[in-house]
């Protein structure tokens, strides 16, 4: 998440930083692609229209600009203290999702994407810590009916780099560690690389155990197919080879808490014929009969996994893989990005590919930021999550002014929120991007992130549903 870039570098970031500091909020569409590919697939019956929620209001506040009739409450922000007592509040809020409680309660869980020299580390706790010399981890927060913070406590410490995930159908959390860093390096002592499972009602439940069978690589999220619970997995490598979608076989699909921590296999996404998928540029390119490949040594105990032998057709790779997700009957992962310059074998701002796994297809669905005119808006899309509008609020990933985009399903683009905490100077602004963003179980409240300085907020408003 935090290895954030844009491929048009120093343009897009004076147009954003002119266009923050203007208050203009107008939006072009920033993709293209068959959007009904991602919202015929969900439940959700109406759309916004064409104009999303208006335009942006300037927040007095400088916090969050949200458009006339929305409102934000801050939940919690880096540096206070934690209602349990543990410590201060961590630094670098990112991945994060939301869960339904007893008694109208909401569960929060957040990632702290913090490396071997975090600012303000996840606290050491008894029973919840697997590295002591890790600083990242997850926190949870507990909202009452209200939506009034009523508790906030660690819920894994010890981990490191922990970026995005993704939510369980048993209500917990799977938080994943963007490392391949082992014990020895960088002060760590245990190897590093994994997914954890995480409850936010009981951390205690599921304690600080790592899921070694889903593989030691450097992990961004995850979605677990409802029907089958098989549970994907994106690759975010930050150079060549880059990284691989996997998909694990869990021994006890759907099994609930602790369920995976019996094992399973995990395998590797090959599509045949095309060792990059930047290398496909065109809507709507499919590809049947997919081909997944048992990954040779899950652990990486000498290599990593994506510069493992896979045989003579070789293995599929991506970069910049980031946000996943489940809507329908498919799973949907991102590639918020790719250079030629650093490797990839063709440019693009940002593509969403769909893998329906009856069919074995995969699908390119959207590409962001057109070649008309790329200073728009929309381009390295990150964290993305549905919206109870049958839309896509999406977090921007790149330089210069950061906004939450949301996605109509008619295809238009709208800012939903900006951030206004700058974080450098009037001559050199800087804001940090944003991530997390997740609905409350019952549509009502849209909860996001901003990376740093850490802040969650709450937003509530007039959402259409």
């Amino acid at each position: 998440m935090s290895e954030n870039g844009s491929p048009h570098g120093s343009t897009a970031t004076t147009r954003r930083q002119m266009l923050a500091r203007s208050g203009a909020v107008g939006v072009g569409i920033a993709f293209t692609g068959a959007l009904s590919e991602l919202f015929t697939q969900t439940a959700a019956a109406q759309s916004l229209g064409h104009h999303g929620y208006g335009d942006l209001v300037p927040d007095p506040d400088g916090l969050l600009d949200l458009p006339k009739g929305f409102r934000y409450t801050v939940l919690s922000k880096e540096g206070d203290q934690l209602r349990s007592g543990e410590g201060p509040v961590p630094s670098n809020h990112d991945g994060m999702s939301a869960f339904a409680g007893r008694q109208g309660r909401t569960h929060l869980v957040r990632n702290h994407e913090n490396r071997a020299t975090g600012r303000v580390p996840v606290p050491v706790v008894d029973g919840l810590t697997y590295d002591p010399e890790g600083k990242g981890g997850c926190t949870a927060l507990t909202l009452d009916r209200s939506g009034r913070v009523v508790d906030e406590r660690v819920a894994i410490a010890g981990t490191a780099v922990n970026c995005a995930g993704g939510p369980t159908p048993w209500k917990t959390w799977l938080t994943c560690e963007e490392t391949e860093d082992k014990a020895g390096t960088n002060g760590y002592t245990k190897d590093h690389g994994f997914i954890f499972e995480v409850d936010g009602a009981d951390p205690r439940r599921t304690g600080a155990v790592p899921l070694t069978a889903m593989g030691r690589f450097q992990h961004e999220a995850i979605a677990v197919d409802p029907k089958r619970g098989v549970v994907y997995e994106t690759e975010d490598a930050f150079e060549r080879p880059f990284g691989l979608f996997y998909r694990f076989l869990p021994k006890k699909p759907l099994g609930g808490t602790g369920s995976l921590r019996a094992g399973g296999k995990l395998q590797a996404m090959r599509v045949p014929g095309v060792p990059d998928l930047s290398s496909i540029q065109e809507i709507g390119a499919r590809f049947d009969d997919i081909e997944w490949v048992d990954v040779p040594d899950p652990l990486a105990v000498e290599t990593p996994i994506r510069f493992q032998d896979f045989g003579p057709k070789g293995i599929t790779h991506a970069q910049k893989l980031e946000g996943c997700y489940w809507g329908g009957s498919s799973v949907y992962f991102v590639s918020s990005f790719a250079h030629s310059s650093e490797g990839s074998a063709a440019d693009h701002y940002g593509q969403i590919w769909r893998y329906d796994p009856d069919r074995r297809r995969l699908t390119l669905v959207i590409v962001f930021g057109p070649d008309t005119d790329i200073q728009l808006p929309g381009e390295s899309p990150d964290n993305i999550c549905l919206a109870p509008s049958g839309g896509l609020m999406v977090c921007e990933d790149g330089g210069g002014a950061q906004h939450v985009f949301g996605v109509t399903r008619h295809g238009e683009v709208y800012a939903m929120a900006r951030n206004r905490q700058n974080t450098g100077t009037a001559e050199d602004p800087q804001w940090g991007e944003f991530a997390g963003v997740t609905f409350a179980p019952d549509g009502r409240t849209m909860y996001v992130n901003v990376y740093d300085p850490g802040t969650t907020f709450a937003v509530t408003g007039p959402w259409r549903r």
